[in-house]
């Protein structure tokens, strides 16, 4: 148990391997943050809310990742990453976060 929102979890993981891969221009080292973020967040989404919510919010974070890059051709990189990233924040804070542990 993180004590932290998995919302919080899952957005930070989408940002900060963004931000890592941007800043440290080693986009694998991007993927080990994002992967470990979601690996956190899809551990505490199985304890909050079940094998089937983890593996859907999983699927959303996945899918989020691989949406943001089309998405940045349209809007910018920065902005398409917050986008994705409050995307699944919301997700998981409807279907996860608002519940009783």
């Amino acid at each position: 148990m993180t004590g932290v929102p998995t919302s919080v979890i899952a957005a930070t993981g989408l940002v900060g391997g963004y931000a890592v891969a941007r800043w440290t221009t080693k986009r694998p080292l991007g993927g080990v943050a994002l992967a470990a973020a979601g690996a956190v967040a899809a551990k505490e989404w199985q304890r909050k809310a079940g094998n089937a919510t983890a593996a859907a919010l999983s699927g959303a974070y996945v899918a989020a990742f691989a949406a943001s890059h089309p998405l940045a051709k349209k809007i910018g990189a920065w902005p398409s990453v917050c986008a994705v990233a409050g995307g699944v924040a919301a997700a998981s804070w409807c279907v996860a976060d608002r519940r009783k542990a």
